[in-house]
């Protein structure tokens, strides 16, 4: 699957810009703030239904009022129409195949992996980082996975509001979202530790191929609950905990505190690794999600590299360039020598 051109109407800096794109390598080529990683944004738009950095609202150009994105890939032009909707809101409408959705179903969606500065941060950084980075790959491989994600939220937002306002039955009314939450907290905690198992079988492999040596990772699932149990034991902690969570006003138990530790030959990377070996495994993750999502959707998902180049060093932009070639890429950089001097093939040079 392959972008072949992109219009850009009204969206973020761009007023009206027409871009062609090669089914290989495409290099956006720019200063600081000349709109390259708007570009990527509206590819992962068009390909996935949403922004990674920004509201709906926000993508519509400073002074008018509604935005567009056509994206012509191999079978079909994909329209984005963001434009005012009810009550002072902007609503977001999907074309394809002359049918109009409003919301983008995993199943139209485009599988996509973006590469950006602050990735780099997924091991060193806050928990939130990991959760996210194993939500959103399991959005993308498994279609039941994001309604099933939303619908927890929505419950420990109801569960979050219950223990602020504190009603006099709280406790009986905390029952039903206890069960709830726990219910779908188990079925969350285990796709997430499938998905490690799958990591965990490869990334050894990659790493000692990058690293040039041979290396045992891991990565380990940080929850107060139990991996096996899930499910109830979420439940006896939340029941456990309800005095404590009404005094503090939130749920301090669940998916949604839990975290990813990752580790080099049985020790924390946190702890003894260093920069480069950081960054290793990070490259590590990124090439597995390309590996996964081609596995699970049997298509080529497509790449988005944004300016992140010029945050590796030679030895790892040649690692990477040797894993991506395979794949429709994006890459940004203000660079342009630094980017093609890595790919001995050809490359689709966008200058801005």
């Amino acid at each position: 699957m392959a972008f072949s051109s992109l219009r850009l109407q009204q969206f973020r800096s761009y007023g009206d810009a027409s871009f062609a794109f090669d089914d290989g390598v495409n290099i956006i080529v720019g200063p600081n703030a000349s709109g390259k990683t708007n570009i990527l944004e509206a590819v992962l738009v068009a390909a996935l239904g949403g922004s990674y950095r920004a509201r709906d609202s926000e993508l519509i150009k400073n002074g008018t009022e509604w935005a567009r994105i056509d994206a012509v890939d191999d079978e079909q032009t994909r329209i984005v129409k963001i434009q005012p909707g009810r009550a002072g809101t902007v609503a977001k409408s999907f074309e394809l195949d002359d049918q109009t959705f409003v919301r983008l179903h995993a199943s139209r969606t485009l599988p996509v992996v973006l590469f950006e500065p602050n990735h780099l941060l997924l091991l060193t950084g806050s928990p939130e980082l990991r959760r996210a980075f194993l939500d959103d790959l399991l959005e993308q491989l498994e279609l039941d996975f994001g309604p099933m994600r939303r619908q927890y939220r929505r419950v420990l937002t109801q569960r979050n509001a219950l223990l602020k306002q504190r009603p006099r039955d709280v406790h009986e009314q905390l029952f039903v979202w206890n069960l709830r939450l726990s219910e779908l907290g188990g079925r969350i905690a285990q796709r997430r530790l499938q998905l490690l198992a799958q990591i965990n079988e490869r990334a050894s492999e990659h790493y000692g191929s990058l690293a040039g040596g041979p290396h045992k990772i891991a990565l380990e699932y940080m929850s107060s609950c139990s991996a096996e149990q899930y499910e109830s034991s979420l439940l006896k902690r939340l029941e456990a905990s309800e005095e404590l969570d009404i005094l503090r006003g939130f749920t301090g138990t669940g998916p949604h505190r839990d975290d990813i530790a990752a580790l080099i030959d049985g020790r924390p990377m946190a702890e003894v690794a260093s920069r480069g070996e950081l960054r290793t495994l990070v490259l590590v993750l990124k090439i597995l999600e390309l590996q996964l999502l081609k596995s699970a959707r049997a298509v080529q998902p497509m790449l988005l590299l944004d300016d992140v180049f010029s945050e590796l060093d030679a030895k790892r932009r040649q690692a990477l360039t040797g894993y991506v070639r395979d794949y429709q890429t994006f890459i940004t950089t203000t660079d342009a020598d630094v980017a093609t001097h890595h790919f001995s093939q050809a490359a689709s040079i966008i200058p801005l």
